[in-house]
């Protein structure tokens, strides 16, 4: 009997690999693996960065009313660039912030997150072969991002100074070397990524440092990747300095925010880009060939959230005043929880995290054999499984050549409700007691 003749093709299956290049090594995110066991094991979550409280009145109410409203275009496509009343509220808002003029239809441009924004600044900016030096620790996405626009990833790690009278560290103490910097920019340098306020550190880099940068770039002739996601949440009265204001800078710099942070709505997905029409051209053709729009309801409510802001800049009542005083106080709790318990808390000066020194409870992490992974690593699984406190790895946010040196560090989120972090410290307490006992 003679065979099916389709039966070789429906049993064949492809030999070929169907992977990209471009994926080659950046498969593993330890988001993926961490907020499962966070949802497997903890009972309190200060990991992912995202606050457990609501977003503000006023915003939700904004939401509310674009959804049944009336205006039934609301639930239609709008511009693929921005929703017309965001991009114009978003201009006027960093006209006042840069002390420019600004075109809302060419110098700001809408994405879908902050994500996004930054996967549209590499995929359009970085070519094969571009070195982009990023600072360490970084935002995990830096470096497969670059990697997938095929470019070189070049690190340059913040080198933490002890202060010497035995007070806590700061974030300010984290610093970079000026040496090693220069000697990170060559004639291949096409990007620097520059991450202020920090995440995960808090790090607020401030005019020196930012000045530097500044001078490296303009003579390099290198663009500068600004992420100031978390430029309102800003402590101690220190000030969050925007290089593109810096002499310069203005004409080689793209500026990316977020209204999941600047709002407290990180499910929302907006955010944005600002910056001179030259770079945001080449920006706007990877947003429209790839998710070429983002929601219009989300971006209307946005866009009132900010005429708010905008009549209330500088005013006690405004959120951008209110929320960083709050945030302010749920970090010095923390501080104080952590210290407490032998955790060496190292004072951020902006942003939603914490980084603290686990180097003090070596002992009561076993070991496991014939495992190569860091002790951070071990350390924050060992915690969530056994304390049901989650929290994050630090050496995940540095280069392979660099997590060893930086393993003993774990990040903590503190934009949470009062009953969560009073829960995290209940947990920190009961383990402070064991350990004496």
């Amino acid at each position: 009997k003679a065979s099916n003749p389709l039966s070789f093709f429906l049993q064949a299956k492809m030999s070929r690999p169907v992977q990209a290049r471009r994926l080659e090594g950046i498969d593993k995110n330890i988001w993926v693996e961490f907020v499962k066991l966070a949802a497997t094991y903890s009972k309190v979550n200060l990991g992912q960065g995202f606050p457990d409280f609501p977003a503000p009145d006023f915003l939700t109410e904004a939401f509310t009313r674009a959804l049944g409203g009336g205006n039934h275009m609301l639930h239609q496509y709008t511009r693929a660039f921005g929703h017309p009343p965001l991009v114009k509220v978003l201009a006027q808002f960093f006209e006042k912030l840069l002390g420019r003029d600004l075109d809302p239809m060419t110098n700001v441009m809408v994405t879908v997150g902050a994500y996004q924004a930054l996967f549209c600044c590499f995929q359009a900016l970085v070519d094969e072969g571009d070195e982009v030096i990023i600072i360490e620790p970084f935002f995990d996405c830096y470096e497969p991002m670059v990697k997938m626009a095929g470019g070189t990833p070049v690190f340059v790690p913040l080198r933490p100074n002890p202060p010497k009278d035995g007070k806590l560290m700061s974030s300010a103490d984290w610093q970079l070397d000026p040496a090693e910097l220069v000697s990170k920019f060559s004639e291949r340098t096409k990007a620097i990524v520059l991450n202020s306020p920090n995440n995960p550190l808090g790090k607020v880099f401030n005019r020196r440092e930012l000045g530097l940068i500044a001078e490296l770039c303009v003579k390099h002739d290198v663009l500068c990747i600004s992420d100031e996601v978390y430029e309102w949440l800003v402590y101690d009265g220190k000030q969050h300095i925007r290089i593109a204001t810096l002499q310069g800078m203005w004409d080689r710099t793209v500026i990316i925010g977020s209204a999941g942070k600047t709002f407290s709505a990180t499910g929302w997905k907006v955010g944005w880009v600002v910056g001179p029409d030259r770079l945001l051209q080449h920006l706007r053709t990877v947003h429209q060939n790839s998710v070429y729009h983002c929601a219009t309801i989300a971006q209307e409510a946005v866009a009132q959230g900010f005429q708010r802001e905008l009549m209330l800049y500088g005013k006690p009542e405004s959120y951008f005043v209110q929320l960083p005083k709050e945030l302010q106080q749920k970090r010095d709790w923390l501080v104080q929880s952590l210290d407490g318990v032998g955790m060496k808390p190292i004072v951020p000066e902006g942003t939603y995290f914490l980084v603290a020194d686990i180097s003090q409870f070596k002992s009561d992490v076993p070991d496991v054999p014939n495992s190569d992974e860091p002790y951070d690593y071990r350390f924050a699984k060992w915690m969530v499984k056994n304390k049901g406190l989650a929290a994050i790895p630090l050496s995940a946010f540095y280069s392979e050549g660099h997590k060893n040196n930086y393993t003993n560090f774990i990040r903590f989120c503190f934009a949470k409700e009062e009953a969560t972090l009073k829960a995290a410290n209940d947990i920190l307490q009961k383990w402070k007691q064991e350990k004496t006992s």
